[in-house]
């Protein structure tokens, strides 16, 4: 009933929040992209984005469609694999982002082990920033980490969103005091982020905790420290966007493969690719 080729696009489509974007990673022409959404919306009877000349968001039957035109996409995979995968072996180092430790990308990690449990796989979770050096020093094989900003396009883009600034409940800055930031330690990318645009928009800044950790610093968030730099999507429990406060413009994640793919890292990366709208869920 519904066209895997289509599915896989919407899929790419909803990731991306972006036809063009879609359209490079699929690697075809985005009339090809509007194409495959518009049969998909004609087969489903139903609109699954919203578009406009600056955005694309999903429908609620759009949200809805997610889960079914994965489910039809990892069936689809696993016959395939059944009847063509060659047995993969050996060590692969992964390196994620520590925004994606409470989503479902164990759920990726898990089906890849069941897939391939011959493949030794090692889980880094560490800073963009920090994976950024380890990837470039040699030291680990495949990362998903947010791209360094503007001008990044290194790697394949998986998810893109937009940072905003959250903390407690009730929290309200103050306009003629420092803004209190809660922040990673350098590398930390959102770090930078937070102080360039409050550098630029001319605000004052003060740090009010510093923490390697996420969960150190949502606990600093929940208990009214100050505001901390977050992907939209992936709002801890308990945090609320705050106000008053300059934009702090995209962020893309992106897939970074090491200086020698490898048969596992490119498997991986597959799988990554293909359960990408999991990345943006809480599990």
């Amino acid at each position: 009933m519904y066209d895997p080729v289509q599915l896989r696009t919407f899929l790419t489509v909803a990731q991306t929040l972006s036809f063009t974007q879609a359209a490079g990673r699929l690697g075809v022409r985005q009339s090809t992209v509007s194409q495959h959404v518009r049969r998909l919306e004609e087969a489903t009877g139903r609109p699954l984005f919203v578009r406009d000349t600056h955005s694309v968001d999903l429908t609620e039957d759009g949200e809805a469609l997610l889960g079914f035109a994965r489910t039809i996409l990892e069936a689809h995979e696993r016959a395939a694999a059944f009847f063509t995968r060659t047995r993969l072996r050996g060590r692969l180092r992964f390196g994620a982002s520590e925004d994606f430790v409470l989503t479902r990308l164990p759920e990726i990690l898990e089906g890849f082990r069941h897939e391939h449990p011959e493949v030794d796989l090692e889980l880094s979770v560490e800073l963009s920033g920090t994976l950024h050096e380890r990837l470039d020093a040699g030291r680990l094989d495949l990362v998903l980490a947010k791209r360094r900003g503007p001008g990044d396009e290194r790697g394949r883009l998986v998810w893109r969103d937009r940072m905003v600034w959250i903390g407690a409940e009730g929290l309200r800055v103050d306009p003629e005091r420092p803004v209190p930031l809660i922040v990673f330690p350098p590398p930390g990318i959102t770090r930078a982020r937070a102080l360039e645009v409050l550098e630029r928009d001319g605000r004052a800044w003060r740090i009010a905790c510093t923490s390697g950790s996420l969960s150190g610093l949502i606990a600093a968030a929940r208990a009214g420290l100050g505001v901390m730099a977050h992907t939209r999507g992936l709002i801890p429990p308990g945090l609320v966007r705050v106000g008053g406060l300059p934009e702090l413009g995209p962020v893309e994640f992106a897939l970074l493969q090491g200086r020698r793919p490898t048969p596992a890292s490119e498997a991986l990366a597959a799988a990554v690719l293909a359960g990408g709208d999991r990345l943006s869920r809480r599990a």
